[in-house]
């Protein structure tokens, strides 16, 4: 070989091997670094941006439902390296029994994929856990808000949010195991709309768990968006003013503006503070509340389903007007009450014979039983007449859902004919069968809210708007109408009648405490049979007589008549949502000390 062919090979080998080499570092630093951050993009290193809840007001613009900052601790249970897990629980205020729980959980659901592992760490015991990452590979936190109640009002209104279940993360995609849901209330209904829009960031971390800065410096990322705040049509200072009224006592208060289905106030009593329901002890307290023998998580106005009493008395006036089976000259004997064969339902002692005006102002028994009795006859059987009877009870709101803007809401029982030829053997049931229909017991159940909605219903003489609680999304303020429109068919002089008559009961009749100045308020008291113990008190209400601000039915528990313990509470919130203040001290002494939980 010739010295310059020989060179020709030794050049040849030196860039042979220099191009094993430049390829080797090529795959090194360019293929292999790719790798590696494509790895870390897509395990541990996708951070999520929870977006903040919207926030939730009141008609005036008063915060019902805030947020807070706090942290979420997460876990990568495939990067977790052995760690002090006695140091780990010491700043995180876990036990080791509570830690291994956690980490077998988060394992179950997948060994790749971040899951939650502690949630909801305020901000001031944060800085600790901060300071301290470094020591614990396979963790980070994650910035996020959690929900505050700052007067703690209307809990069964505005609900409350628990994180999600495996079934909501298996059917719907947007949920992932560790985040938060409305789960009743109005944050339930709206959870779409108070949610917002997650965000994510991809971030670089060394060895230690360090962020070293964002994977293609954020070109990645997108930003959370946050949830649209919602104006409710509560009434902060009533609500609250209602919840001191029904303190120590059993029952609940609904109050609706008529002209616009708006719910007012909503009070439940026994009740719970909402702000058992955030933060790391949420599901200790949960837990509490729910074996609770007083039930403070039972939503009364909405759940609860009670006879109407002797306030459905004026559905069967409006009912017998329409029907023409009584004029407002009609009169009826009541001899301490009324007779049916061997039985009687029994009256108090008022003079007789009376007509319409004097049968709402005293609210008879055996008016109301021959009224009831003359609508059913007029067909040519008690199942035609008991349809004809009941096509007017439903169109009131009453017997089905309202279909109100909250969770968990009861149909309440107006009967069909089928459940009396279900007891009675069809054609064999007759007026005096379900006579006591006609003082609004017997089969009858209604809600507090079906029973405000029902007031509402006579103070706008013959419709009512599907009662809510929001009026408005973001900055979009919704129509009331577009909740549902609902007309009766009575005839607006009946109405008058009978809201004639509504007047003189405050005047005149059992609803005389009610009074409290020159306003013109009509009203109805009620007693509920209780097979279970002492009857409920209950009392309707609207003010003023016209253009009416304000519809209200109040149910107290097991304290006897209405006149006693509804129509004051009643006064007194009508007074203050009018007025914005009250002015009897003696008898708000009297509601506000009681303590009838007992009786």
């Amino acid at each position: 070989m010739k010295a310059n062919e020989r060179t020709y090979v030794i050049v040849a080998l030196f860039l042979f091997v220099a191009l094993i080499f430049i390829g080797r570092l090529f795959f090194v630093q360019i293929v292999e670094d790719s790798w590696k951050l494509r790895s870390i993009k897509i395990t541990e290193r996708t951070v999520t941006q929870y977006p903040s809840r919207g926030l939730i007001f009141d008609r005036y613009n008063n915060v019902l439902v805030g947020n807070t900052a706090v942290y979420d601790l997460m876990v990568v249970p495939k990067k977790v390296e052995p760690f002090d897990t006695t140091y780990f629980c010491k700043i995180l205020d876990l036990t080791k029994e509570d830690l291994i729980k956690k980490l077998k959980k988060a394992r179950k659901y997948s060994r790749f994929k971040p899951s939650l592992l502690v949630a909801q760490i305020p901000a001031y015991n944060y800085a600790d856990i901060a300071e301290n990452m470094d020591k614990f590979p396979g963790f980070y936190s994650v910035p996020n808000t959690m929900r505050i109640y700052p007067d703690s009002a209307a809990p069964h209104v505005v609900g409350f949010v628990s994180e999600v279940n495996s079934k909501t993360v298996k059917n719907d995609h947007y949920y992932k195991s560790g985040d938060y849901i409305g789960v009743s209330g109005v944050e339930k209904k709206y959870e779409k709309v108070l949610r917002g829009k997650k965000g994510v960031s991809y971030m670089l971390v060394d060895v230690h768990n360090n962020v070293k800065g964002k994977y293609m410096e954020g070109r990645l990322d997108t930003a959370s968006v946050s949830g649209d705040n919602l104006v409710s049509s509560i009434d902060l200072e009533l609500q609250k003013w209602g919840e001191q009224l029904m303190k120590n006592k059993r029952g609940s208060i609904v109050a609706i503006e008529p002209s616009t289905g708006e719910i007012l106030a909503l009070v439940n009593n026994p009740s719970y503070n909402p702000n058992l329901l955030i933060g790391r002890q949420r599901s200790k307290n949960y837990s509490r509340l729910l074996v609770d023998t007083l039930k403070p998580l039972f939503n009364r106005a909405l759940q609860a389903q009670y006879p109407p009493g002797s306030t459905f008395k004026l559905l069967n006036g409006l009912i017998g007007l329409q029907e023409g089976v009584i004029t407002p000259y009609t009169y009826h004997s009541c001899y301490g009450g009324y007779s049916f064969g061997r039985r009687k339902l029994g009256c108090h002692s008022h003079r007789s014979p009376v007509n319409l005006l004097f049968s709402i102002t005293t609210s008879c028994n055996a008016y109301y039983c021959n009224v009831f009795k003359d609508i059913i006859d007029k067909y040519p059987n008690a199942e035609a007449g008991y349809k004809a009877w009941r096509k007017h009870v439903v169109q009131f709101g009453l017997g089905d859902r309202l279909h109100v803007d909250l969770t968990g809401e009861a149909k309440g029982l107006v009967p069909k004919t089928t459940y009396y030829d279900r007891y009675y053997n069809k054609g064999s049931w007759k007026p005096h069968t379900i006579i006591s229909l006609a003082i609004g017991q017997g089969e009858l159940g209604v809600t507090p809210l079906q029973m405000a909605n029902y007031t509402a219903t006579i103070a706008n003489r013959g419709h009512y708007i599907t009662p809510h609680v929001i009026k408005q999304i973001g900055d979009s303020i919704i129509d009331p109408n577009a909740f549902g429109r609902h007309q009766t068919d009575i005839d607006r002089a009946n109405f008058d009648l009978v809201v004639d008559a509504m007047e003189n009961v405050i005047l005149n009749g059992t609803g005389r405490g009610v009074k409290y100045d020159d306003t013109a308020i009509c009203g109805k008291t009620g007693t509920a049979q209780n097979p279970h113990g002492k009857d409920h008190s209950i009392f309707i209400a609207f003010a003023p007589k016209d253009n009416p601000k304000i519809a209200i039915a109040v149910y107290v528990e097991n304290v006897g008549y209405g006149s006693t313990w509804a129509a004051p509470i009643t006064s007194l919130m009508i007074e203050k949502y009018l007025t914005r203040s009250t002015d009897r001290p003696r008898i708000e002494k009297k509601m506000l000390e009681a303590n009838l939980l007992n009786n």
